[in-house]
């Protein structure tokens, strides 16, 4: 693929919404000088409802852009497109450095005590052969219950935390888990930390919760090298609605100022098949 290099350089984030924020919250403290774009994909926001096929272009069309922006290594701060895209990402350009995002299947077979696990995670990334793939490899022997979670995503990229509406629908998914005795809980997608106190009161407190976030930014930092000089830098942008965003991002990140920016793919083949 020929792409148009710009001399800035930058790590590069994307996610389906407002989910990645996680992993960009912990890379702005990980990595203070570095140059760091964020792409929220909110209109076609949540990933976890659309096919392998949809999640794919889109993945290909936004690191298009973040690439012909100066990133150099890219950060997919979705387990949805993780588990859909980034084989095909990797393909495409194959001398780029990406970093996945997967539920913590080894961490989580560490930590239990007796062997039940839980995955809370978008439906998309529950029914993906990748995530099967990991399961099969890293968990033999231990009971994992995955549980789909529609609706979730939905109600977080509108700002909704903590209604009566959230929590059932949080007590609803967690049941099946309660219901198997799992001891350790995966948050299987980046959003679902925004409100870990809802899971973690519907699981109870003696439920282990792990994250992958701060796993995900440790990765990106052991691949980035900053250069001398480097002076830090944050450019956020989305397919949305940017004063939505910039709305969310300063009542739930407490980030103030920030000037998002509207985007549109150039990719007409992924722009087509996420609109037919």
């Amino acid at each position: 693929m020929q792409t148009h290099l710009s001399p800035r350089r930058e790590i590069g984030v994307f996610d389906s919404g407002v989910g990645g924020f996680t992993v960009l919250r912990e890379l702005r403290a990980m990595l203070p000088t570095a140059r760091l774009r964020y792409l929220a994909d909110t209109a076609y926001a949540p990933y976890g409802n659309r096919s392998p096929e949809e999640i794919q272009a889109r993945s290909i069309a936004i690191t298009e852009h973040l690439v012909e922006c100066g990133a150099e290594l890219i950060v997919v701060a979705c387990n949805t497109a993780t588990a859909h895209a980034i084989d095909a990402l990797r393909a495409h350009w194959p001398a780029l450095r990406f970093v996945g995002t997967e539920p913590g299947i080894k961490p989580a077979v560490a930590a239990t005590r007796n062997g039940h696990i839980g995955l809370l995670a978008t439906p998309a990334t529950a029914a993906s052969a990748r995530l099967r793939a990991l399961i099969e490899r890293h968990a033999a022997g231990q009971e994992v219950v995955v549980q789909g979670c529609a609706g979730v995503v939905d109600r977080i990229e509108a700002g909704d935390l903590d209604s009566p509406g959230l929590r059932d629908l949080v007590n609803l998914y967690c049941e099946p888990l309660r219901r198997a005795g799992v001891d350790t809980a995966l948050l299987g997608c980046t959003h679902y930390p925004l409100i870990e106190p809802l899971w973690q009161a519907a699981l109870g407190t003696d439920v282990e919760l792990l994250r992958i976030e701060t796993a995900v930014a440790r990765r990106a930092v052991g691949l980035w090298t900053p250069a001398l000089g480097e002076r830090a830098a944050l450019d956020i942008e989305t397919s949305g609605d940017p004063a939505i965003l910039g709305a969310w991002i300063a009542t739930v990140l407490g980030w103030q100022g920030l000037n998002v920016q509207a985007w549109q793919p150039a990719n007409r083949n992924g722009q087509r098949a996420l609109t037919a």
